[in-house]
């Protein structure tokens, strides 16, 4: 996820037209720069992602961006729609599958379709906020970028209340975006210490 200093990761004013909000677009620049090791970063990320987790609002608001290939243009990795409903349409001969059983089953399918490499949960906070209090996230991949939005839609908001023990396992800087990656360890509630994780 790109987010800002102040934990956005869209800006206000999200539409179909304006995707991460009035001026969210900032978030992605360090992608399409030219510095070359923010793209060494995409490159790899993008080689070691078997399979995409999308929320239907993200989806909804990016499918005439993403076209019939997806997020990972070229790559066609599978992306696994959560949604209550289907859509009516959608892109002949498209990655998507419309996953309606909820975020465990759309992991299932994705963990499948990956063949060993990651599964990505990309573009909805609240998508992810749900995977994160079902214990089911392994990391966290942060890429902050250096803006203030003060206002739009939060990462981490609202929570469960849980902690969430992260242990820090890479920080790379470049101009564009500090890039954070976490990996999730327990998550306990608040003020007893006592790890809700499955062993």
């Amino acid at each position: 996820m790109s987010v800002s200093l102040d934990g956005y990761i869209s800006a206000e004013g999200v539409s179909p037209e304006e995707p991460m909000g009035d001026g969210g677009e900032k978030l992605h620049e360090w992608a399409f720069g030219d510095d070359e090791l923010n793209q060494q970063l995409l490159e790899e990320g993008v080689k070691f992602q078997g399979a995409v987790i999308a929320g239907r609002s993200t989806y909804d608001n990016s499918v005439e961006w993403w076209g019939a290939d997806g997020p990972t243009g070229p790559v066609c990795n599978p992306v696994f729609v959560v949604t209550h409903e289907p859509p009516a349409d959608a892109p002949a001969n498209g990655v998507y599958t419309f996953v309606t059983e909820g975020i465990e089953r759309a992991l299932d399918q994705a963990k499948s379709a990956a063949d060993g490499k990651n599964v990505v949960i990309m573009g909805g906070a609240d998508l992810g906020r749900q995977f994160l209090n079902a214990d089911l996230i392994d990391e966290i991949s942060i890429h902050l970028v250096p803006v203030l939005f003060g206002g739009g839609t939060r990462l981490f908001e609202p929570f469960d209340g849980n902690h969430v023990n992260l242990e820090t396992e890479s920080v790379i800087e470049t101009p564009q975006s500090i890039h954070l990656r976490f990996d999730v360890g327990d998550q306990s509630n608040e003020g007893d210490g006592e790890s809700e994780r499955t062993p």
